[in-house]
């Protein structure tokens, strides 16, 4: 069978896509390899700023989202992509699996980003021993303990804000002497007693053998160094895009964010890129879905012309 589109990523993007090709009467195939569909938004503790909705939990939200588009009679597969390739001139886009190939005219490509590492010493050793990278996953583990986050955007705030509910002592660790993350959310922060901001300073070194014992810091403006015992350390330096996939065939920027604009078409004809892996000034869940919106009319006007 070859698809109108395959849509690669079941997050807020991809799911947006899948609605709005079944309302287009278009056949498509939702590929997810992970065992649910969300993206990175099932792991957000609450979401406040997607309008309609505040305060509505990540994980509701998510599913939601996947249950409209079942609703409306979106396909689903659970399975990884590992590759595209082109066959006759560029008209037919094939997605390689595993085991399978699988043929659509157009693809769209929704698979997000990954957490950025800090690639210091012990991060990778101590990862589920102490690091982590996602607080709501995490964050009951180290209930009435002491924890850091590391970074100033709003998932580092969003991060710190839910940790201060459950944990004892929060310390919040920025390279510099102030937040990037909503002034909203900066505000709330601010309002807990327990939590503590460190400014102009960076993580050196995790530290511990069997488990996170504490961290090396080091003071940006002075240089002095000092330990800071924590029994763990949350990860929210931003994101890389997941486009390994495909960056030897787009245009990607220095980052590896896939080059599209609002109408999010990419470098090669027919390949579409919506959510946090297409360049642009915005990562939210309200921008992703638009891309998704924005990214079938797109597939449509393309197949018009074919």
């Amino acid at each position: 069978m070859i698809y109108d589109v395959i849509i690669i990523g079941a997050g807020p993007a991809g799911l947006t896509a899948s609605i709005y090709a079944q309302r287009a009467n278009l056949t498509s195939l939702v590929m997810e390899k992970e065992y649910m569909s969300g993206g990175q938004v099932v792991n957000t503790y609450e979401v406040d700023n997607y309008p309609g909705l505040p305060g509505i939990g990540g994980f509701e939200l998510g599913m939601k989202l996947h249950e409209h588009a079942e609703h409306v009679g979106a396909s689903f597969i659970n399975i990884e992509a590992r590759h595209i390739g082109l066959e006759d001139h560029g008209r037919i886009k094939v997605i390689y699996t595993e085991e399978e190939e699988y043929r659509a005219r157009t693809v769209i490509l929704a698979m997000g980003a990954s957490h950025r590492k800090l690639g210091v010493p012990g991060e990778k050793e101590l990862t589920g021993m102490g690091v982590s990278y996602c607080a709501t996953c995490d964050g009951a583990f180290f209930k009435n303990r002491k924890v850091a986050v590391v970074g100033g955007g709003d998932v580092a705030v969003e991060d710190a804000l839910f940790l201060a509910r459950v944990c004892e002592k929060v310390y919040l660790i920025h390279r510099r002497d102030e937040m990037r993350a909503a002034v909203s959310l900066q505000k709330k922060l601010k309002e807990c007693k327990n939590v503590e901001f460190l400014w102009n300073m960076t993580v050196q070194k995790i530290v511990g053998d069997d488990h996170l014992e504490c961290l090396e810091l080091i003071d940006l403006l002075t240089g002095k160094e000092r330990l800071l015992d924590v029994d763990g350390v949350f990860i929210a330096v931003g994101t890389v895009p997941d486009s390994q996939i495909i960056t030897e065939m787009l245009q990607v920027d220095k980052d590896g964010y896939i080059v599209a604009d609002e109408s999010c078409r990419t470098s090669v004809p027919g390949i579409f890129a919506v959510g946090d892996l297409r360049k642009k000034r915005l990562r939210q869940i309200v921008t992703a879905v638009a891309d998704g919106a924005n990214a079938v009319m797109s597939v449509q006007e393309y197949l018009n012309q074919e």
